[in-house]
């Protein structure tokens, strides 16, 4: 469908980009299709983003469900996958001494966050050292069991590594939670558009991806999942109408995650035109 892929794209000619994982670049089809979006929204406010908005994003999380294989009422749409782990984070229930297990491989935002839950709670995160090169999944796995503890409430880990690129065994770490009764949180900023991602075979409790990495799509596009049984547990960061809404919709999840005051969604709404770009490019279609 697309033979000179790199026309598709509006990088300086001049500049060789490595660095897609942060911030990746917009093809030209999903530009205009933000374009549109913001312009249909702009047409007028009132009934687009008051009435018909949250249809809209049904629609995209109907979309990227089927992309990444997960219930469309159990994901929600974030500016980052930072502010969708913020988000858990800050709404877990810890008590000082709760253990926290992770790796020395995470993304540094995500250790500052952990820092500044064990400095306001008195948790402990604790940084599996993972050495380089990393030989095995099972030698990934026994140097993470050796940090189990009763006293490890979390696992946070990254599917793919941000610093190292490394793609951690989740789908097993996410088995061995379940089996000790610890909630698995995975960081799967650059899953999306990656490498296959089928969140109904990991079965973590949590999930976060980013859509701006390696899917295409505009900045300010990511997902929160997380499984029903926690969904109840979640706070919204901003409290704003979804809280304890007067005119509630059929899960508390999407109404406190959704509707946090105006915000321009215009790139969420780009999640179908972005998955039939990517299907095109890829022969999917």
């Amino acid at each position: 469908m697309f033979p000179h892929l790199k026309s598709q794209f509006m990088l300086d000619p001049d500049i060789i980009h490595l660095n897609h994982g942060s911030y990746g670049s917009l093809p030209k089809p999903i530009f205009n299709s933000l374009l549109t979006w913001q312009k249909k929204l702009e047409f007028n406010p009132t009934k687009h983003l008051g009435f018909d908005l949250y249809n809209y994003l049904e629609k995209s999380r109907i979309a990227l469900s089927n992309y990444v294989h997960c219930n469309k009422d159990d994901i929600a749409f974030f500016p980052n996958p930072s502010t969708a782990l913020n988000t858990v984070i800050k709404s877990l229930d810890l008590k000082p001494g709760d253990e926290i297990l992770s790796s020395n491989h995470e993304y540094g935002a995500l250790d500052k966050t952990w820092n500044y839950m064990c400095k306001k709670t008195g948790i402990k995160y604790i940084q599996t050292s993972i050495p380089l090169p990393l030989t095995s999944n099972e030698d990934f796995i026994n140097r993470f069991l050796e940090n189990i503890t009763k006293k490890t409430k979390i696992i946070f880990l990254s599917h793919i590594t941000s610093s190292t690129g490394l793609i951690f065994p989740v789908k097993e770490i996410c088995n061995i939670a379940k089996e000790k009764n610890i909630i698995s949180i995975i960081d799967g900023a650059h899953v999306p558009g990656h490498i296959n991602l089928n969140i109904k075979k990991l079965d973590p409790d949590v999930y976060t991806g980013a859509c701006h990495k390696w899917m295409c799509s505009p900045k300010d596009t990511a997902f929160l999942y997380v499984k029903k049984k926690l969904q109840n547990i979640i706070d919204p960061l901003v409290i704003s109408w979804g809280y304890e809404s007067d005119n509630p919709g059929t899960s508390q999840f999407l109404d406190y995650l959704e509707w946090q005051g105006t915000n321009d969604m215009s790139s969420y709404l780009t999640i179908p035109d972005t998955i039939n770009f990517l299907d095109k490019i890829t022969g999917r279609m």
